[in-house]
């Protein structure tokens, strides 16, 4: 895999790059009316429980809900959200994902199956390596447990999950939207033949020996 690891007197840097994307994050409130009627700010409402904070990232344009996460860990969510990219058959994305669900980092997941996925994939890291993960503005292409670790520290997330028993993690979604539906193909025109009168069966010849007429004698 193609990564250098992080050595400890870079961390101050990291920390800085950290920050600076994370104040670029923007929360954004989901607010539930009277009427039921759900609309979108970035304005807190008055009534804070009718309305769930969910956090973007402007770098890779993931969107995470922090709702149900303990206070401390949602507002880390929401300076830093992870978001995690990952195909099949790919062995370090599942080690990627068990780092992530074994310390309780909420993230977003986001699968890598179709050409149209990976043409997007290679906008977003320039490449189409794969796990491709970030934790607020930082990118990392490939998997190592240090260099992944070291960015979870300097984000903030605890060491051990403060997740609740309750808690589901969203489900992964495909990276690009699903094509419509082609239009199925109009029928094929039926060929002349096809459409055609049957042709009337010629009636039964008369002609030749009978039972009425052994010899077969025309008249």
């Amino acid at each position: 895999m193609r990564k250098n690891l992080l050595s400890l007197p870079m961390l101050a840097p990291v920390l800085v790059l950290l920050a600076c994307a994370g104040a670029q994050a923007q929360t954004v409130y989901r607010i539930v009316g009277p009427d039921g009627k759900v609309t979108f700010s970035d304005r807190a409402p008055d009534n804070a429980s009718k309305a769930t904070a969910t956090t973007t990232n402007p770098a890779t344009g993931a969107v995470g809900s922090t709702s149900g996460l303990p206070l401390e860990l949602s507002r880390i969510a929401q300076r830093f959200p992870v978001t995690l990219y990952t195909g099949s058959d790919c062995a370090p994305c599942l080690s990627a994902r068990s780092l992530l669900v074994n310390r309780g980092v909420p993230f977003t997941e986001r699968t890598v199956s179709t050409n149209e996925d990976l043409e997007a994939l290679r906008k977003l890291s320039g490449d189409t390596s794969l796990p491709y993960g970030t934790i607020g503005g930082q990118r990392m292409v490939g998997f190592q447990d240090t260099e992944w670790t070291q960015y979870l520290d300097v984000a903030g997330y605890p060491k051990t999950s403060q997740l609740s028993a309750s808690y589901r993690r969203p489900a992964p979604t495909p990276l690009t939207a699903a094509a419509p539906a082609a239009a199925p193909a109009a029928a094929a025109s039926e060929s002349p033949a096809a459409t055609a009168s049957p042709r009337a069966r010629p009636a039964p010849s008369t002609e030749g020996p009978s039972p009425t007429n052994p010899q077969g004698i025309r008249f």
